[in-house]
């Protein structure tokens, strides 16, 4: 047993980073990048993004980080294992609000964004962009900070654990 737990917690600790760093590259990098470009090359560069981010990889590390977490926790709710499972359910709560603003606020833009539809018909390119960007950047920053405090507080879970089955 203590193998799943410490597999599920690595498990855990990989896909929330994994999902930290793209939440957190897209804000140092990619948005920045785009912020110096002109309105249709930041409208045409978020649809093909949010087109093609849909994948398989995408999404065994965005559920995964979930469903890894949660079996850590639940598999840290018995015995010595006490002083492992608050550093989870922090990690688990923090998830939870990368998930709420992911599908309350970034996957409707996104939609919206894609509902505009083609660039080359858009009369109103900066319209387009003033009510994307601006929102789905705040929002995007929020998932950075949570999903990477939740990858170092389950980064910190995998110390407590160490100490404690060593």
């Amino acid at each position: 047993m203590t193998v799943l737990r410490t597999l599920s917690l690595l498990a855990a600790t990989v896909t929330m980073g994994l999902m930290a760093g793209l939440f957190t590259a897209f804000a140092y990098a990619v948005v920045p990048g785009l912020a110096r470009a002109d309105d249709r090359t930041l409208v045409v560069a978020m649809q093909r993004i949010n087109e093609s981010i849909l994948n398989g990889w995408f999404l065994v590390c965005f559920f995964g980080a979930l469903v890894f977490t949660g079996v850590a926790a639940a598999l840290h709710l018995g015995g010595g294992w006490r002083g492992v499972l608050p550093w989870i359910a922090a990690a688990l709560l923090l998830y939870l609000v990368v998930l709420v603003v992911t599908f309350a606020a970034n996957v409707p833009l996104n939609n919206a964004l894609a509902q505009a539809g083609d660039s080359d018909r858009l009369t109103d390119l900066a319209a387009v962009r003033e009510r994307f960007a601006p929102a789905w950047i705040r929002w995007n920053v929020l998932r950075a900070v949570a999903s990477t405090a939740g990858f170092a507080v389950l980064t910190w879970a995998l110390v407590v654990h160490g100490r404690i089955s060593g």
